[in-house]
This record gives structure tokens, sequence and C-alpha cells, in this order.
């Protein structure tokens, strides 16, 4: 998938069944090769990057308050609406779309970009 790409051309996947997630809690799921967290606070459904750019930690097994996932390793927080760090906003996880369909819970995660290896130099 190209950067140009249109969001809204990523399919939406169905990840678990609607109230399955536990209200505060977060479960963590495989989505387009990617590692995505989606937590319930007992209205709405929020989706994230699993890992946290710290030392990978899984968010998903995080606790969840106000908004925000803390880090289960060291107490990185991140808001669940933009991914940001909650101690430098500059610093973010990816977010996903969310929508319950009929019973299920469904995200919408585009495939990983491609990890750009440096080329060695000539000498």
């Amino acid at each position: 998938m190209s950067d140009t790409a249109n969001p809204s051309d990523v399919p939406f996947t169905a990840v678990a069944k609607a109230g399955a997630i536990p209200a505060g809690q977060g479960r963590v799921f495989e989505v387009s090769g990617r590692l995505v967290a989606v937590f319930f606070d007992g209205e709405h459904y929020s989706a994230i990057d699993d890992l946290c750019p710290h030392m990978g930690a899984s968010l998903g097994s995080g606790p969840m308050t106000d908004g925000c996932v803390t880090c289960p390793w060291h107490a990185w927080r991140f808001r669940l609406s933009d991914g940001a760090w909650c101690d430098n906003p500059q610093l973010r996880v990816d977010v996903f779309e969310v929508r319950v369909a009929g019973d299920m819970v469904e995200v919408r995660v585009p495939p990983a970009k491609p990890v750009e290896l440096p080329t060695s130099r000539p000498r």
C-alpha cells in the first residue's frame, strides 16, 4: 500500500464480539500483519498500535483510565484518542478507526509500512 492510498480503501476487519472486551480493559489482535490493542471504556471502543515505542511492551495489557493507557513496563501513558504520549505529545503511536457492525467490533488497519534498511555505502 502506498502512502498516497486512500485510507477508506482499507477494509474493516472483525476482531471480537461486542461486549467481549470488559470495560476498562484492552485486548490484542493481529490485523494486517500488525498487533493492534483494542480498548473498551464502557461506551466506546478505541484501537491503537499495541507496541510501546519505548521498549516494545504490549500496550493492550496495560491499565486504561481517563482515556489513556499506561504501558505495563515503564508507565509511559498514551491517549487513546490520538495516540499521543502524555508526557510529550510529539511522540505518538498509530490510532485506528473502530466501529461496531452488528455484534462485531471491527478495526480498519492499514498494512505496516515496510522498514527501509540503510544500504551499504561504497568505499
